[in-house]
C-alpha cells in the first residue's frame, strides 16, 4: 500500500512512476533476513520459537517463547547465525498452497488461512512464510549483532541489528567506550572494572558524608537544645537555614526530638527548593501532619506527614518566616 500527496487522486488505470530508496530497502532486507536467521538459530539450538518481530529505526527485536535466556545462549545463537551469513547460503522465494505448506516443515505456519503462501527458504537452515523483502544470499546480510536481552511479559526480548546498521552501531559503541576509557586512562576492555571501582568509591564517599552529616546534626541539635530555655515544660525551636537542604533539616529535626522528650521543632530550608520540616518528641500532644498541611495550603505548596514528623515544599521562600512564626503562635508554648 502506497500513500501519496496529490491535489486529487489519480484516476483508475493511470500510470504512476515510483522510486525505491535503495539504502532504506537494503537496510530493511538485511534486518528482515537477519531476523529469520536469528529466529531459526534459537529454535535449532534451544527450541525457543519467536512470538513476534519488531523492526525499528535504530534496532530490531524478537520476543522468544521461553522462561529463561542466558547470555551464553544468546551468544551461541548469534554465532550460529553469523556462520550461516559467512556461508552465503542461497535464499529462495517460492509459492505453495496451504496444504503443501503443512508438509514442508515450516518453522511457523501463519494463523491466517490463505490460498497461497509465499515462503522464504534459507537453504538447509530455515523455511518460513513471509511477505517481506529479503536478500538473495545470506552473505548480503553482512553480520548480525545482538545488543540486549530482557525479560518481558510473554518471554524474553532480544534486541539486534544487522548489516550496515550493525557496523554503525558497533562504531558508535566503540567511540563511546574509547571516550570512557580515555577518561579513566585505561583500555576499553578495562572500562567495566574502572566503573565498578568508581562506583565503590562513590558509595564509600557517600557513606562517609552521611556519617559526617549525622555527627554534625547531632552536634548542632545538642547545641540548639542547650541554648533554648523551656516554656511550659517544652522547648520550641524555630529556625531557617539558608545553607542546608531538606534532608539535613529533617535529620536535624529527628535528632532534636530524640535527644529531648519535650521538643517541638519548626525548621525550614531556603537552599534549593524552599522546604519545611515540623517535628515533635514522641508523646507530645500536637499534630505535625495537620500543621504542615495547613501551612502548605496557605503557601501554595504540597506536604504532609505523621503526627510526630511532617515535611513540605513551598514554591517561594519569602513567606516561610512568617508562616513559621504563625505556626509557633498556634502552639501557644
Amino acid at each position: 500500500m502506497h500513500y501519496i500527496e496529490a491535489e486529487r487522486a489519480p484516476e483508475k488505470g493511470s500510470r504512476v512512476h515510483g522510486l525505491i530508496d535503495p539504502a532504506r530497502r537494503r537496510d530493511h532486507v538485511q534486518q528482515h533476513s537477519g531476523q529469520h536467521l536469528l529466529s531459526a538459530a534459537f529454535v535449532r539450538l534451544f527450541s525457543m520459537p519467536t512470538l513476534s518481530f519488531h523492526m525499528g529505526e535504530e534496532y530490531c527485536s524478537i520476543d522468544l517463547d521461553t522462561l529463561s535466556l542466558t547470555q551464553e545462549q544468546a551468544v551461541a545463537a548469534e554465532r550460529l547465525s553469523n556462520e550461516i551469513v559467512l556461508e552465503n547460503r542461497p535464499v529462495d522465494i517460492r509459492f505453495v498452497t496451504q496444504e503443501e505448506a503443512r508438509n514442508l516443515g515450516l518453522r511457523k505456519i501463519p494463523p491466517v488461512e490463505k490460498d497461497e503462501l509465499r515462503l522464504i527458504d534459507i537453504h538447509d537452515f530455515d523455511l518460513t512464510a513471509c511477505g517481506g523483502t529479503h536478500v538473495r544470499g545470506t552473505g548480503q546480510i553482512g553480520c548480525i549483532l545482538l545488543r540486549k536481552t530482557e525479560k518481558v511479559r510473554q518471554g524474553w526480548r532480544v534486541e539486534f541489528v544487522c548489516g550496515q546498521r550493525a557496523v554503525s552501531t558497533a562504531r558508535r559503541d566503540y567511540s563511546a567506550l574509547s571516550e570512557a576509557a580515555s577518561m579513566f586512562s585505561t583500555h576499553i576492555w578495562d572500562v567495566p572494572q574502572q566503573v565498578r571501582k568508581s562506583l565503590d568509591e562513590v558509595k564509600a564517599s557517600r557513606k562517609s558524608r552521611d556519617q559526617l552529616l549525622e555527627e554534625l546534626a547531632e552536634f548542632q541539635a545538642r547545641q540548639m537544645l542547650s541554648e533554648t530555655p523551656p516554656r511550659n515544660g517544652r522547648k520550641l525551636i524555630v529556625r531557617i537555614f539558608s545553607d542546608r537542604d531538606v534532608s539535613f533539616i529533617k535529620l536535624l529535626g529527628q535528632k532534636l526530638t530524640r535527644l529531648d522528650p519535650a521538643v517541638i521543632a519548626l525548621l525550614a530550608s531556603a537552599s534549593g527548593q524552599p522546604s519545611l520540616v515540623f517535628a515533635q518528641s514522641a508523646g507530645q500532644p500536637f499534630d505535625m501532619g495537620s500543621l504542615m498541611k495547613d501551612a502548605m495550603s496557605r503557601l501554595g505548596g504540597r506536604g504532609g506527614g505523621s503526627k510526630d514528623l511532617a515535611q513540605g515544599g513551598a514554591p517561594k521562600a519569602e513567606a516561610i518566616e512568617v508562616m513559621l512564626s504563625e505556626t509557633a503562635d498556634r502552639l501557644a508554648i
